[in-house]
């Protein structure tokens, strides 16, 4: 993976699709995360996985709301990203997020914007 590549191509989408990508994405990680689980449903085999995951999430989700009410003190794009994807010591964690990004990706069709209609007045 190309991480300033990856870096453009999200820079070059709408807001609207910028969230929709991570909205994805977050669906993706979760799916990942599952791996951290423990046979009952009290236990937790991975909990520092989780733990990673649960912040990985809740730092998107916030950046999900502001783009969406087009905040413009959010964290830049770039920044974004290279949270995301740039390479971890952690490489357990490196590769729930990639996984995930990738699977993303491959869902994600950035031609297929999405379209906003105003309401009437």
């Amino acid at each position: 993976m190309n991480l300033q590549s990856e870096i453009e191509y999200f820079s070059e989408l709408a807001l609207v699709d910028q969230a929709r990508l991570l909205a994805v994405f977050l669906h993706e990680l979760s799916a990942e995360a599952r791996a951290t689980y423990g046979p009952e449903p009290d236990q937790v085999q991975d909990g520092a996985r989780l733990r990673f995951v649960n912040e990985i999430t809740s730092r998107l989700a916030r950046y999900i709301e502001q783009v969406l009410v087009d905040e413009r003190e959010r964290p830049a794009e770039e920044v974004l990203l290279r949270m995301l994807l740039a390479p971890r010591a952690d490489k357990a964690a490196e590769r729930l997020i990639f996984n995930a990004y990738r699977r993303s990706i491959q869902g994600f069709d950035g031609n297929d914007a999405t379209v906003t209609m105003q309401a009437p007045r």
